[in-house]
């Protein structure tokens, strides 16, 4: 087969395709978020049950936010550590990631708050002989805190290829930022038809309908009362 009649629109989404294989932890957690917050605009960090992302949980973390665009690691599952060498609960969120890229996550973490947005990031781990290739994503949700406030994130990292040497930092390649509602359950208004000015009062098969008596003359040149007179005898 002549290979240049391939197209090479088809080879990239195949590409991107495998990329993506691997990562169902990742849909996993958002499936989980989008059926705790409903018809609201996020749901509580009360709410987050590990049994309900139970085969998912060694990817997923929760952070604190603790200031503009830093957030700490609450509680996370063991592939973070793994990826650190050590427990990463008390750590900031861009120690997993290279200096130069750490503005891109503190930007993300305001634009899951602030705005608030659901954020995933295409990442790739910083390489040496010792640090083989890795490719990861990591998603981050919002969350309210106990007292009200979008202060919290659930998020799933997940890296694949060796880890090699610990630890291991990651590059940001890649963002989307997709920014959320809360779903509108109410139903669409009905417009009113319109009423007609006079109804007909016909009987189907009986009568014709009636219709609406109109004189020629103006009302106000006709009197009320009129007095007839006659002087014949």
């Amino acid at each position: 087969m002549d290979k240049s009649e391939l197209n090479p629109h088809n080879v990239l989404a195949m590409t991107e395709f495998r990329a993506e294989i691997g990562f169902s932890a990742i849909s996993q957690v958002e499936a989980y978020w989008e059926g705790l917050r409903g018809a609201r605009l996020m749901p509580k960090r009360s709410e987050i049950d590990p049994r309900g992302i139970e085969s998912a949980l060694e990817y997923t973390f929760v952070l604190a936010r603790i200031a503009p665009g830093m957030a700490r690691i609450r509680i996370a599952g063991s592939h973070l550590g793994d990826l650190k060498g050590m427990d990463v609960r008390g750590m900031t969120l861009t120690s997993l990631i290279t200096p130069p890229c750490r503005r891109q996550i503190a930007d993300a973490i305001e634009d899951v708050c602030q705005r608030p947005a659901v954020c995933e990031l295409r990442l790739s781990a910083e390489t040496t002989l010792s640090k083989p290739q890795m490719d990861a994503r990591l998603l981050l949700l919002p969350l309210k805190s106990d007292l009200g406030d979008v202060s919290r994130i659930l998020g799933c990292l997940v890296a694949h290829g060796d880890i090699g040497h610990t630890p291991r930092r990651f590059n940001v390649v890649g963002a989307r930022i997709r920014p959320i509602s809360a779903p509108s359950s109410a139903p669409a208004p009905v417009k009113a038809a319109p009423v007609p000015e006079r109804e007909s009062t016909r009987v189907e098969g009986f009568a014709e309908s009636q219709k609406r008596f109109e004189s020629t003359t103006p009302r106000s040149d006709v009197p009320y009362l009129r007095l007839v007179k006659s002087d014949d005898r």
